[in-house]
């Protein structure tokens, strides 16, 4: 879909959204994220795909020459659609997936240029954005001046994501330090003490809640490294995985709810179906001994929900009808690593 109609050739950047028909919605903007998640995708089919190389390289090409910020270091949030930036914030969720995608990517080609912007994005995330106790700010003015923002657990995660592919394709000793220090603040930080799950913002914050299928997508990370796979986040999360299935995905349909406040009994906060929380849920049951029953009923009911012949659903209400009929560009991200996982599990 984004070798064809999804690819703007001008920018060469991939469109951000496809209707169900594959035309492009008229583009509001581009995010270095969206860019960085196709850049991964397109890295993970090099040898694989015909035409996979080519575009992995013009994806990097563009991550640099449309979201680098020359002045202030790191890279924006978005540019407009004529390619003049437009959100010039620094984010740690982009940062993070800077970093991931050029690790994949670096994996696959081994090119010094590759290698360097890696190293740039892991310095200006350790001098940037590090706040000395593990953890690392959400978000920053251009000039990396602060916004009070704290941390926040989504783009904590993708950087516990990003830190672990590093460590896939090089030794980093930095790096290694790194994502057990986070591992250990997001622990101290995000575990609720009582149910074991992992809150969105840090445990006194007000107004918190937890997301089921971060907690799948948590567990998968840690459960699926060895360095991380004895720690005491790992043990919260395993310990959990049992209340966040209870309250979390419906038995029956295998739908698995957006948001839930933490109590014993935890309330829907948003009961919204998102192809992204299936597919982490179908990939963390690969590394839970004894769910092949459970594993069948998630692969049918992904199967039968969300995907279809010109792609995909992105969201269903509560009642299970499609709710978002657009497919984003940065959902493939998703399956890509959902399909990786099944590879591994199926051997």
């Amino acid at each position: 879909m984004w070798q064809g109609p999804g690819w703007n050739a001008e920018l060469a950047l991939p469109y951000e959204s496809l209707d169900a028909t594959h035309t492009p919605l008229p583009p509001q903007r581009y995010r270095a994220m969206a860019c960085a998640r196709q850049l991964y995708v397109f890295a993970s089919l090099i040898g694989e795909v015909a035409g996979a190389e080519e575009r992995a390289a013009a994806l990097f090409r563009s991550l640099q020459r449309h979201f680098h910020d020359g002045e202030h270091g790191g890279w924006f949030y978005s540019i407009d659609p004529q390619g003049a930036p437009l959100d010039t914030g620094k984010d740690l969720y982009t940062h993070a997936f800077i970093l991931f995608a050029c690790a994949h990517y670096w994996g696959k080609v081994r090119e010094p240029l590759v290698e360097s912007v890696l190293n740039a994005a892991l310095e200006v995330i350790a001098r940037r954005f590090a706040t000395g106790d593990g953890l690392y700010e959400a978000s920053l003015k251009r000039d990396w001046s602060t916004l009070g923002s704290g941390p926040l657990q989504n783009p904590l995660m993708h950087l516990a994501e990003a830190f672990l592919a590093t460590l896939s394709v090089r030794e980093d000793a930095n790096v290694r330090q790194a994502l057990l220090s986070l591992c250990d603040g997001m622990s101290k930080r995000f575990i609720e003490p009582k149910l074991g799950v992992m809150m969105e913002k840090p445990l006194k914050a007000v107004d918190n809640w937890f997301e089921p299928g971060h907690q799948f997508e948590w567990y998968f990370l840690l459960a699926s490294s060895p360095l991380l796979q004895d720690g005491k986040l790992r043990m919260a999360l395993q310990q959990s995985f049992g209340y966040t299935e209870r309250q979390g995905v419906d038995p029956q349909s295998g739908a698995v709810c957006a948001m839930l406040n933490p109590m014993p009994e935890a309330v829907a906060r948003d009961a919204t179906q998102r192809i992204w929380a299936q597919a982490e849920y179908l990939r963390a049951l690969t590394l839970r001994p004894g769910s092949q029953d459970v594993l069948l009923r998630q692969l049918q009911a992904l199967q039968q929900h969300f995907l279809h012949a010109k792609g995909w659903n992105e969201c269903l209400d509560a009642d299970g009808l499609v709710s978002r009929r657009d497919m984003p560009s940065t959902t493939p991200y998703h399956l890509m690593t959902c399909y990786r996982g099944l590879a591994d599990y199926l051997g």
